[in-house]
This record gives structure tokens, sequence and C-alpha cells, in this order.
């Protein structure tokens, strides 16, 4: 499943690039997310609480920050079980374009599942997939915002 969109953020690329490295906005941005300790500037543990279709769980993940393009962007891997109900691997480029005060913000993520997950259908997966990530982006986008006023 691959998942593409952009969002214009009322913050500098200086800004919006910090949030996106600030484990409390990014807590405050995930849905379902139960708790976020980040162990160094690249690495990154969550625990998470999702209903997908008839099943929730609670996923347990890992993930990587590549900044080696920052403050443009930068690129995440990540991988999250959630026991019986399978898991979730993936990952995503986001890029940080300024706009004058503003920043537009651009992503490409892929994901694989498997397990109970995987057997619900592609079209539920990916419609829950690009929900979430409305909302992450849209809680994200007021997080900053509310940060930089």
């Amino acid at each position: 499943m691959e998942l593409q969109d952009e969002i214009r953020i009322a913050a500098t690329r200086d800004t919006v690039y910090a949030a996106l490295n600030d484990p409390a906005i990014l807590q405050a941005s995930i849905p379902g997310c139960d708790e976020l300790i980040k162990h160094s500037d690249t690495e990154l543990e969550a625990k998470v609480t999702l209903k997908v279709g008839p099943v929730k769980a609670r996923f347990s993940g890992n993930v990587t920050l590549d900044p080696s393009n920052a403050p443009n962007g930068f690129s995440l891997t990540g991988q999250g079980a959630g026991g019986a109900a399978g898991f979730a691997k993936g990952g995503a480029d986001v890029e940080l374009e300024e706009d004058g005060d503003e920043t537009i913000l651009r992503y490409t993520a892929k994901a694989d599942v498997g397990g109970k997950l995987a057997q619900l259908g592609s079209r539920l997966i990916t419609g829950t997939a690009k929900k979430l990530a409305g909302q992450f982006f849209e809680r994200f986008a007021a997080e900053v915002t509310k940060e930089a006023a």
C-alpha cells in the first residue's frame, strides 16, 4: 500500500522540522498513541492502540529516522507488532518546502501488513491508513501552529 499527500502548515520550515522531532508533539498528533519514547535523535519507540475494522489491537513498534536531508525533510522506517492482530512495517519520505512564512509538507509512505490485519482486505486497510494519516497531519498542523503562535 502506498499513500501520498501534502499539507500546508502556518509555520516556518525550521519550526516544522523541529516539531517532527519533538516526542510530545508527535505523541499528541499520532491517533491512538499511548506512549512515545525517544531513545536517541534517530530512534523512537511507540505504543499505539488502533481499531481497524473489527480488529482492535495495541501495537508496539520502533521507528528509525534518517535526518541526512535536514531541514529539507527526512526518511523514516518502522515496524510494529500487535500480537494476534498481526504486524505492520513500512517507511515514509517527508519533504519540507518553504513558501513564505508557511511550509508545504509532502509525504510518500509505504506499508505492508500481515496477520489478521491482512485478512481484512486492502480496501479497508488503505481506507483506514488514509484516515489515520489525515488525522495525524491535521493534529500535527494544529500543534505546530499553536507552538509557533
